[in-house]
């Protein structure tokens, strides 16, 4: 069934019906409770409905959603950059487009619009600079050093820095990892799973699998360290020092962090030749979130040294 015929329940959503005559705020809000049952961050849903406000205060108030065309649009976007006396930086300005091709997408799929004004709209990127990753070797110099570690009775480097590039884990999820989030027995073990306390997070937790290697490395840690409740019961800085020291002791001349981790993680499952909507699943991402990365990382593979 086309968009332009769906039925109208569809169109019935949570601020009640909306139709080509409803008047842009209206279906902003409707939007952006939309957004909130998506489990889209507060953050994002802010930017959105503020980017779509401008949109409202832009445009005669007395425009109805059937007679907003592309040439509004572009009108508006033109406004932002050279009109409105505030400056509209690149990045800014790409999520403004973001967030009209969101919003009217959204309204075209309800069967609201039988044109969505905003498709034609040219989308115009602000890829953030390439970070900074490991090549394989200074991987290999970062585990040989983890493993000199292990064999003298401290297992904790290797386990915080085997976890890391095993699955990819972001600071913040490494921090909220507890015990009982990692399962090293049974049918569907050794695996990770990343859970979050709030709902609005609920579409990020997943479950990653991880080696039997890992799994012993872990099972030293605990046994050494007896984590009671967090599998790493250390400050953010503690940890960081950590694997900052594991990179002087490797010679490296880079500042290894959980982010450098978290995309060396990733770029060699890219690599490796995941599916892409499998990786994405790995490291949480939205779809949104997920088309700069997957730049990054084709990027990444085209000027990392492969050994």
């Amino acid at each position: 069934m086309s968009a332009a015929s769906a039925p109208q329940t569809q169109a019935r959503l949570p601020l009640g019906p909306i139709t080509p005559q409803t008047p842009l705020p209206p279906a902003i809000q409707a939007w952006k409770v939309y957004l909130q049952d998506q489990g889209r961050s507060p953050n994002t849903i802010k930017a959105f409905v503020g980017d779509l406000n401008l949109l409202a205060h832009f445009l005669p108030p007395e425009r109805t959603l059937g007679q907003i065309t592309t040439r509004d649009l572009n009108r508006f976007l033109d406004w932002l950059q050279h009109g409105r006396g505030v400056p509209c930086s690149t990045k800014s300005l790409a999520r403004r487009i973001t967030s009209l091709k969101a919003f009217f997408r959204w309204l075209h799929q309800y069967g609201v619009l039988v044109q969505d004004p905003a498709e034609k709209v040219i989308q115009r990127s602000a890829v953030s600079p390439l970070p900074r990753v490991l090549t394989p070797a200074e991987v290999r110099a970062l585990q040989e050093r983890a493993q000199a570690h292990r064999q003298q009775g401290d297992a904790r480097p290797a386990a915080l820095l085997g976890l890391l590039l095993e699955t990819g884990l972001k600071k913040s999820e490494t921090l909220n990892l507890y015990l009982n989030h990692i399962v090293l027995e049974g049918p569907d073990a050794p695996a990770v799973y990343v859970r979050y306390a709030a709902p609005r997070y609920r579409h990020k937790e997943r479950r990653i699998p991880v080696s039997q290697a890992w799994a012993q490395v872990f099972a030293e840690y605990q046994a050494q360290y007896h984590p009671h409740e967090r599998a790493f019961p250390w400050s953010p800085r503690r940890l960081e020092y950590i694997l900052e020291n594991l990179g002087r002791e490797a010679g490296l001349d880079k500042r290894v962090s959980f982010a450098m981790l978290r995309w060396t993680a990733a770029l060699h499952d890219y690599r490796q030749g995941m599916d892409p909507d499998e990786l994405r699943a790995k490291l949480g991402l939205s779809k949104m979130q997920w088309r700069e990365v997957g730049l990054k990382l084709r990027r990444l593979d085209a000027i990392t040294p492969q050994d």
